[in-house]
């Protein structure tokens, strides 16, 4: 059974194993996380992470962020990194994150959700399609990844109106 909570200080070790397990140039542009690095910083904070535990273990986590940092921009939060350990991977454990993290997004008065995802991870932008997610822009060769330009993907899920804050 996979149960999703809020993350704790104390799983940071966990997610930042968890990143450094599943890092490819083709999931994210930026480096790899150094072994031994902190997880939760000032812009990854331990209450904007939920995480997916299976049979007691820590198996992914997904991380919202306010990415414009206005009163005009409250409504939109993004996701800011999704991660299942290759041992949950194909058993549901990221699409449940997502699903709560919709929920916990409406939850704090959001009304739409995006994200950016890699144009080559055909994987992540199916998983989000299923949970409601659709292309919003593409932004051509955005990055340059193991030596070919590499496009963005922005997508959004627009949430139930439960108020503007």
């Amino acid at each position: 059974m996979i149960s999703i909570r809020t993350a704790a200080d104390t799983d940071g070790p966990s997610l930042a194993a968890i990143d450094q397990e599943t890092w490819t140039a083709k999931v994210s542009p930026a480096p790899p996380r150094e072994a031994g690095a902190e997880f939760f910083s000032e812009r990854t904070r331990s209450e904007d992470v939920l995480v997916a535990e299976v049979e007691g273990q820590v198996a992914g986590y997904l991380a919202l962020y306010q990415a414009i940092p206005l009163p005009s921009h409250e409504h939109v939060l993004e996701v800011n990194g999704l991660a299942v350990s290759p041992r949950w991977q194909g058993r549901g454990v990221g699409g449940r994150l997502v699903e709560e993290a919709k929920r916990e997004a409406s939850r704090r008065g959001a009304r739409k959700l995006t994200l950016r995802v890699l144009a080559p991870n055909a994987s992540a932008r199916r998983l989000y399609e299923e949970c409601g997610f659709e292309a919003e822009g593409v932004l051509r060769g955005e990055f340059v990844l193991d030596g070919q330009l590499t496009d963005d993907v922005l997508m959004a899920c627009h949430l139930p109106e439960t108020g503007v804050r």
